[in-house]
């Protein structure tokens, strides 16, 4: 005999780098592997490194999920395997969620040509 059961919708799970992408209208799909480091100057935050993933940039933008809780105006490091993308960014947008912090954040010097459109 079936049992009355709930499931959870894929309709209500949380937010995506997606979602916020909405808010950069430049935003492009992208997949570039980083490394982040934290280099503010709280006490336990500075130095904090994780791997991530690049899901949207813009001109001045990068966008991703990461699992470091960060919070507005955070300096970050971020570096790709071969140092091409070598460059600091300063958090801009964060929305938070159990166990992941989907973030902004813009270049603070101009890196050229780091995101191409075709």
């Amino acid at each position: 005999m079936a049992q009355p059961a709930t499931a959870q919708s894929r309709a209500t799970q949380t937010s995506t780098v997606a979602d916020l992408a909405r808010f950069f209208p430049e935003a492009t799909p992208v997949r570039i592997p980083i490394q982040l480091t934290r280099t503010g100057s709280l006490p336990g935050g500075a130095g904090v490194q994780e791997s991530t993933v690049i899901e949207f940039g813009t001109s001045r933008e990068v966008l991703f999920a990461c699992a470091t809780p960060l919070e507005f105006a955070d300096v970050l490091r971020l570096r790709n395997s071969d140092g091409s993308l070598d460059t600091e960014a300063s958090v801009v947008a964060v929305q938070y969620h159990p166990g992941t912090t989907i973030v902004a954040a813009r270049f603070l010097n101009a890196v050229p040509n780091w995101i191409v459109k075709t």
